[in-house]
């Protein structure tokens, strides 16, 4: 509230204005800003966290034949790496570089990986792409890897996915089929390890992430490089005649 005060100290002159001081009580507008933070915090809606869906391994037990039977027929194993300026930065147009193979490493007739040395290299199965997303809706360079490891488990959820675009189920019902596909242990599904170099970028890791997500596979893991993918890497880049091969 506000009081206005009259100063009658001194002696007054004829015909001078009565000089007035005003007080304002700012006590009652503490509960009003009280109430307006309250009413704030229960009204506003908070920015929700984005953060990334990883499917965790269950913990079921699983025999040891059946993980050896899954390694030999289905694993596949993903080395990214990226070509550096000498400043550290990826270089423009080069992008991430994705070194693969499936099942178990073959190696060329006749070598011994515990005698072959840093300046040699492995002749192996090894293969490279990129992740190039798309093109006129058809899966291309690791994405058609992948989709094609995981063709049977994508046609299944396919069909679920247009029985939820044509209002036949709920959203809710779609999600838990799509699940429990991914997860169909009769279904022919790959078993993904993610592995990088040390010039591969965080970006290009959270990239094939999300592909395990576009290709609706459940089964992978981030695993460490060894020394024999090291050797598998430069042999292949030797092969290839590439400068600047990395050891």
């Amino acid at each position: 509230m506000a009081q206005i005060e009259q100063s009658d100290k001194g002696k007054k002159k004829k015909g001078a204005q009565k000089k007035m001081s005003i007080h304002v009580d700012f006590t009652p507008m503490v509960d009003m800003n009280m109430l307006l933070i309250t009413f704030f915090m229960l009204c506003t809606t908070m920015i929700k966290s984005q953060t990334l869906n990883i499917a965790l391994p269950s913990n079921e037990k699983v025999e040891q034949a059946e993980m050896n039977k899954a390694k030999d027929s289905e694993a596949v194993t993903l080395i990214l790496d990226a070509e550096r300026s000498a400043n550290g930065e990826v270089k423009p147009g080069a992008g991430t570089v994705v070194y693969y193979y499936e099942g178990k490493p073959i190696l060329q007739d006749g070598v011994d990986v515990n005698k072959v040395n840093d300046a040699q290299g492995v002749q192996s199965n090894l293969a490279a792409t990129q992740f190039l997303g798309n093109e006129n809706k058809v899966p291309q360079g690791i994405r058609k890897i992948l989709h094609d490891k995981n063709v049977k488990v994508l046609e299944r959820i396919e069909e679920q996915k247009a029985k939820w675009r044509n209002k036949e189920i709920t959203e809710d019902e779609y999600q838990k089929i799509a699940r429990e596909i991914r997860n169909d242990s009769t279904l022919t599904r790959p078993v993904v390890i993610i592995k990088a170099t040390p010039d591969a970028s965080w970006e290009s890791v959270i990239t094939a992430l999300d592909e395990m997500q576009i290709n609706q596979i459940s089964r992978y893991q981030i695993d460490q490089m060894n020394h024999l993918d090291s050797m598998m890497i430069f042999g292949y880049r030797t092969s290839q005649g590439l400068a600047n091969i990395k050891k």
